[in-house]
């Protein structure tokens, strides 16, 4: 009887691949299973089915200053292709970042 068992799990075992247990789709699972997008929660569920979002845990997101920006936040879609200058760094560019 325990040679039985041994050989059955050994089958078992020899039968499925490690590459298709770790990958879990909505298809492979039980019928409740949500595998959703990896975000993180904002807040938690209460006992009677609401939700309190939690101030710090939403995201905060630092923006400079942009005004007297010269550059527009437009980009075309029939940009122009740029010449890329193949000489070495000029004196005037090299002063500029020192």
């Amino acid at each position: 009887m325990p040679l039985g068992l041994i050989i059955g799990l050994g089958r078992a075992m020899r039968r499925k691949r490690t590459s298709s247990l770790s990958i879990l789709s909505s298809k492979r699972a039980p019928r409740d299973y949500y595998k959703g997008k990896n975000c993180k929660p904002t807040g938690f569920h209460t006992r009677k089915g609401g939700y309190v979002v939690q101030d710090e845990k939403l995201p905060r997101y630092v923006v400079p200053d942009l005004t007297d920006f010269k550059l527009k936040p437009y980009v075309s879609q029939c940009a122009r292709e740029a010449v890329a200058n193949t000489a070495g760094p000029t004196e005037s560019t090299a002063e500029a970042f020192k």
